[in-house]
């Protein structure tokens, strides 16, 4: 709400610098995240708001698994816990018909792969069996 709140009072905002200064002003200094810039996910919502990502992701969802043969895999990566949070139900629902997650758990990056790749800190990948 603060962001939201900064965001109106600078209005008209041309430029990602102008929504930026926006941020900035309404995240105390002592908040701002270490590992990524303080607009970093206000940004990131933005994106996710304006090509409605979760819509497509829960479309995709819904359409993927008929297009399996039994035996076939169906893997996604989240890089956020909301979407984590759809891809986790949807393959919850599918387990119960006729689909076995092959992991417990979401996979993640190795320390290894984080370092040479630091984007890939936030993936996770959870892999989808059909079995009939």
């Amino acid at each position: 709400r603060r962001i939201a709140r900064a965001i109106v009072r600078r209005r008209p905002l041309a430029t990602t610098d102008d929504l930026v200064a926006a941020v900035r002003s309404a995240v105390p200094r002592a908040a701002w995240p270490r590992r990524i810039h303080v607009a970093t996910r206000t940004f990131q919502a933005l994106r996710m708001a304006v090509n409605d990502e979760p819509g497509a992701l829960r479309q995709a969802l819904h359409d993927a698994p008929e297009l399996l043969a039994a035996g076939g895999r169906l893997g996604v990566i989240s890089f956020h816990s909301g979407e984590d949070r759809i891809v986790k139900r949807t393959f919850r629902a599918l387990e119960a018909a006729g689909f076995a997650a092959l992991e417990p758990s979401p996979l993640a990056p190795t320390d290894d792969e984080v370092r040479a790749n630091p984007r890939a800190r936030s993936a996770k990948l959870r892999v989808l069996e059909r079995l009939r």
